[in-house]
């Protein structure tokens, strides 16, 4: 590990003062780069997550992925943690905090708007962001592309009835643009372009993906900050003006990645799955598919309602929350193989 890396929590945190300060001073220029998007997809944004995620694509070998069902225990804890408890447990999170417990301190007209954001942000499981957090903490790359391919599958069948049922709305009209969309620019052309480029490289000299793969990995992270800053500049005003609101959103969601990740790191331990599993297993049960939540909320409730609000704060939260998630699986290896062997 290198020094960049083991104070990565510093320079998150310093990126973040960073953002919000930026954000605050240069308003105009955070505003012209959030323009820059097409269907609620940051261009920026999504540059910066290519650089954070062909690292994880290039170790990818598609002559090994029929091996990934010798993961189907640790495909099943994602499936289930994504699909039958993250948006219901959220939910319920979301009625305790924002309707009871942190009410009185919350426009009255606005609660049940943000619990509705809150709702939005659990029901759809992460699509890009994984392949960075599973790459982080050394997770097996081809169940990691397989369970998000899985999971973008039946989003495209189950967000829309699984929000109309939370929310109580019978129609819900799914942003299909801002999935699509996404799902193209965060799996099909980056896998082909990864392959493409893993192909080239195995061509040439001994060595040259593992020298590619060293070089790249310092990039990454440099562009996993970037996009701190810019995720935090965008809402560096909002974060300012209104800290308090913010914080009581942030209160469900920080709770609901943790039980989630919880959940399915336990599961699958006592399952027996492998930890390499385990660990992007409980980063793509917790994380959120923020572009979409942002998407939907602008659409049914719009773009100044709490519930837009709400999936913003979890596109605030994502990036520090995710890491410390990355972190406490990477620690806690020792514990989860001692169970096993035992």
């Amino acid at each position: 590990m290198t020094v960049f890396e083991r104070y990565l929590t510093i320079w998150v945190l310093l990126c973040i003062v960073a953002g919000i300060g930026f954000g605050h001073l240069m308003p105009d220029v955070f505003a012209a780069v959030a323009a820059a998007e097409i269907a609620r997809v940051n261009l920026p944004v999504a540059a910066l997550i290519w650089l954070m995620i062909i690292p994880m694509l290039l170790k990818i070998d598609f002559a090994a992925l029929g091996g990934v069902k010798a993961h189907w225990r640790g495909i099943g804890v994602t499936l289930l943690v994504n699909w039958a408890i993250k948006p219901f447990s959220m939910a319920l999170l979301g009625s305790v905090f924002i309707g009871h417990v942190f009410a009185p301190m919350l426009p009255p007209g606005q609660l049940s708007s943000y619990i509705a954001g809150l709702i939005l942000l659990a029901a759809a499981p992460c699509t890009a962001m994984v392949f960075v957090w599973s790459n982080l903490c050394e997770g097996e790359p081809h169940y990691t592309l397989s369970q998000v391919a899985l999971n973008d599958v039946i989003m495209v069948f189950l967000f829309a009835p699984l929000v109309g049922l939370l929310l109580g709305v019978a129609s819900i009209t799914v942003p299909w643009t801002t999935l699509l969309l996404s799902v193209l620019l965060y799996i099909v052309v980056p896998v082909i372009v990864a392959q493409l480029w893993r192909a080239a490289l195995l061509r040439t000299k001994h060595g040259a993906l593992e020298r590619t793969l060293q070089v790249l990995q310092p990039v990454s992270l440099v562009a996993l900050l970037a996009t701190l800053v810019l995720l935090f500049g965008f809402q560096g005003q909002q974060i300012l003006r209104q800290p308090v609101v913010i914080a009581i959103l942030a209160v469900p969601i920080l709770i609901q990645v943790y039980l989630n990740a919880g959940i399915a790191y336990w599961l699958s331990r006592r399952l027996g799955v492998a930890w390499c599993v385990a660990a992007p297993a409980a980063l793509i049960g917790a994380s959120n598919f923020f572009e979409l939540a942002v998407a939907a909320a602008i659409s049914l409730f719009g773009l100044d309602s709490g519930a837009a609000l709400a999936t913003v704060v979890g596109v605030l939260v994502e990036v520090p929350v995710m890491l410390s998630v990355v972190r406490i699986v990477k620690a806690s290896r020792g514990w989860y193989e001692a169970g096993q062997a035992a």
